[in-house]
């Protein structure tokens, strides 16, 4: 069954010198190595794969959430500031509130980016966690 096995999200890029200088160099990712049109990066409970692809570029949706502890949500939110990630926002139904360009529900917290080529990233406390 699928569900016996790891799975990664992948990430389409038109450039992949670009997407390293964004994911290594922004984001401080490591590669865990190559493959064919390629890089893997990896996180603390798998990684992603991103690659060039003439279909880059099309996905609006959030392509990978990070999970957050709540200890470690706002450092995580102003080291990607720092590096010069600009976050985004949008309209939501509910009681959300948005306060530079952090979304609260009093439940949790998150915050959406895109990298060079549209895909959209998020950070957010997870849910899960007791600090969240």
């Amino acid at each position: 069954m699928l569900a016996d096995h790891a799975a990664i999200p992948v990430l389409a890029v038109t450039d992949m010198d670009r997407a390293r200088a964004f994911y290594e160099g922004t984001l401080g990712f490591t590669s865990e190595g190559d493959v064919p049109d390629g890089v893997v990066y990896r996180t603390s409970n798998g990684g992603f794969l991103v690659y060039t692809s003439a279909y880059a570029r099309t996905n609006k949706a959030t392509a990978i959430s990070f999970q957050l502890s709540g200890d470690a949500f706002d450092a995580e939110v102003a080291s990607l500031r720092a590096a010069g990630v600009e976050f985004q926002t949008f309209d939501l139904p509910g009681e959300a509130t948005w306060t530079d360009g952090v979304l609260s529900d009093g439940t949790m917290r998150a915050a959406w980016f895109a990298d060079p080529d549209g895909n959209v990233l998020n950070v957010e406390t997870d849910p899960r966690s007791a600090a969240g």
